[in-house]
């Protein structure tokens, strides 16, 4: 068996900054999906693909997944510190 001690509260500190540049990562993430997803869109209505009131309901949607997702991820970050700062 391993004996492993408890975390120091520099060692928790420590892994805080680390999930929260985890977390930045993947806010970087998603905003680049919606800025994919945007340009696609710019694509389609220069070729004639959709109409201007397609292209704006697709951008709300997208923007609506977009905070969606930041939000659960932001909730899962304050739920991993929570757990982590607890001794």
């Amino acid at each position: 068996r391993l004996r492993i001690p408890d975390l120091t509260e520099e060692r928790r500190k420590d892994l805080i900054k680390i999930l929260k540049g985890m977390g930045e990562k993947g806010k970087v993430s998603i905003r680049n999906v919606r800025r994919e997803a945007n340009e696609e869109l710019k694509k389609k209505l220069k070729e004639k693909a959709i109409s201007e009131d397609e292209n704006k309901t697709f951008e709300k949607n997208i923007q609506k997944l977009t905070d969606t997702n930041i939000e659960k991820l932001d909730k899962i970050l304050t739920d991993k510190e929570k757990e982590i700062l607890q001794v």
